[in-house]
């Protein structure tokens, strides 16, 4: 396949992963997962594609829906949008804040959503923060970037680490992790990009350097996913995990903050895609879900969202010469509707494959609508610079 013929290629896998989106989707999700009385979105659909009604709900469901409703209100994909956005958000504030805590937001709720962990946890509030930048940047209302200046300062005061980053909640671990980090860095960028100022973009900084000193392994050039306290490195089971996934969404991360910096993050992007592709791809082009940093397979099952963060790094290295990595993302794009966009119900999704690619599980958790959506953006994105290149 000429590049050519693969940019071509790329161009309809892009209108076909949009169109599932704006025809089914969408559309979907906000007549199934709503709650019509308080605005709330529900926790998953089950495999005949009705809502469950019997699930507890997390509050990272509300973040995560509240970006994807915005973000396609803001595209232009699914207008009415802003108005499921907002009545997310207006839940939250109304029923999750964690008034005791005195600043940020609880963790779950029942099925008739009442508050039944009140814990916190940083990974919820970096969506929290994604989702505010995106209602801003479709609605203009200006409480939302206030709402995120006030997180943000609760999260250094209370959870804010002297060894760098924060810690896990307010709960007891005998770990740290890079992945909430990783979206507090996701969830700064996209702060900065919605026009809240240059702190932001100082705080992703922050982030960047915890990655380059403490998460990633220069001399095995994979990413590690567990740490002690202070960012040591682990010699247990924990310690040995990598996340082909997670490599994949630092690629588009690390080339995001490059882009807004005008640094060059080549030499980190480069190995991290050729690591994540030959330690973590299966014969299919499905990635596994977690590796050891010599290749053993530790967890041969694999999700919907890391064939998500595989299409996002591919079209971001494409523009950079790799010369297979537009056509690893139009086979990704096959890959997503043929193993997991094939649910009975258009709009919904498959979650989990095993590692003989069996259905792990048929449910459709709406987290991972969040993924689908940023991979969309992606491709609109590289087309977009692509036309423009030429």
């Amino acid at each position: 396949m000429n590049a050519v013929t693969t940019r071509t290629t790329l161009h309809s896998q892009t209108e076909r992963l949009t169109a599932w989106l704006t025809d089914c989707a969408l559309p979907l999700w906000a007549s199934r997962g709503i709650n019509p009385g308080n605005g709330a979105h529900y926790e998953r659909l089950l495999p005949d594609g009705t809502v469950d009604l019997a699930s507890d709900i997390r509050v990272r469901v509300q973040a995560r829906q509240a970006f994807v409703f915005a973000a396609a209100a803001k595209l232009g994909w699914y207008p009415e949008g802003e108005a499921v956005a907002r009545g997310i958000l207006a839940f939250l504030e109304a029923e999750g804040l964690n008034k005791a805590a005195g600043g940020g937001y609880v963790r779950k709720f029942d099925r008739h959503f009442r508050v039944v962990d009140a814990s916190q946890d940083l990974y919820d509030h970096a969506f929290i923060l994604l989702a505010n930048a995106w209602y801003f940047r479709v609605s203009r209302d200006s409480a939302a970037l206030e709402r995120a200046e006030a997180l943000s300062q609760y999260l250094d005061r209370r959870f804010g680490s002297v060894h760098g980053g924060w810690i896990e909640g307010d709960y007891e671990t005998d770990y740290r992790r890079q992945n909430p980090h990783m979206h507090m860095l996701e969830a700064c960028l996209a702060l900065y990009d919605a026009g809240a100022g240059a702190p932001w973009l100082a705080r992703a900084g922050e982030l960047v350097a915890l990655f380059q000193a403490r998460f990633y392994d220069a001399e095995k050039n994979v990413l590690f996913e567990y740490f002690q306290h202070d960012w040591a490195s682990r010699n247990d089971d924990l310690g040995m995990i990598v996340e082909p996934g997670h490599m994949m969404e630092w690629v588009w991360l690390l080339d995001w903050y490059g882009q807004r910096t005008g640094r060059t993050m080549h030499q980190w992007t480069a190995p991290l895609y050729a690591q994540g592709l030959a330690l973590g791809r299966d014969a299919n082009g499905l990635l596994f879900d977690a590796v050891s940093s010599e290749g053993a397979v530790l967890d041969g099952k694999k999700r919907c969202w890391v064939v998500t963060e595989l299409i996002k790094a591919s079209v971001i290295r494409a523009r950079y010469g790799h010369p297979e990595a537009e056509s690893i993302a139009v086979q990704a794009v096959d890959n997503l509707f043929d193993y997991y966009l094939c649910a009975p119900t258009p709009g919904a999704h498959i979650e989990h494959r095993d590692a003989d690619n069996s259905i792990h599980n048929p449910m459709a958790p709406a987290t991972t609508l969040y993924h689908i959506v940023m991979a969309a953006i992606e491709l609109h994105r590289h087309l977009q610079v692509s036309t423009s290149a030429n």
